[in-house]
């Protein structure tokens, strides 16, 4: 679909462009998600990052999904590891979140070599390293079974 005013996908005939766009965003923001933190490694290296759209979309075997822009420091360290951890944050811990919008520069590591905090957050280590939110309420450990490209970061012309 061609751009029309900076827009993408189709637009119904008679209807401003700008108008459409803005009720499809919000029609769009106002599907369920949740508030996760991605834990990821890859060796030494480490991170978590912020993340709003994890879902379960087989029951047999279970399997989850998530969307992680392929530049991410995230994508690079779950593809290198095979692993990455989902850790489910309180609706209170929000603020949390902001911490992990960009790649985790501080890491506090005990003598051990295991990760005690990320960002000042205290946090453990699965058994094949990747970190969780040590506060979160819950968790998932998850092997890497599939990608999927979808299109480009740039929009079509």
């Amino acid at each position: 679909m061609p751009l029309q005013h900076g827009i993408v996908g189709p637009v119904p005939p008679g209807r401003d462009p700008d108008d459409y766009d803005r009720l499809r965003r919000r029609v769009l923001w106002s599907m369920p998600a949740g508030l996760y933190i991605l834990g990821s490694r890859s060796g030494d290296r480490r991170n978590l990052m912020t993340c709003n759209w994890v879902s379960q979309v087989a029951t047999s075997p279970k399997l989850v999904a998530t969307s992680v822009d392929r530049e991410a420091v995230t994508a690079g360290l779950i593809v290198e590891g095979g692993s990455f951890s989902v850790s489910i944050l309180a609706r209170e811990d929000k603020a949390m979140a902001r911490k992990f919008v960009k790649p985790v520069a501080e890491v506090a590591v005990g003598d051990d070599g295991v990760a005690t905090a990320m960002q000042g957050i205290e946090v453990s280590e699965l058994a094949d390293g990747v970190p969780v939110v040590a506060s979160s309420v819950g968790w998932l450990a998850c092997a890497l079974r599939h990608t999927l490209e979808l299109g480009t970061s740039r929009r079509p012309r």
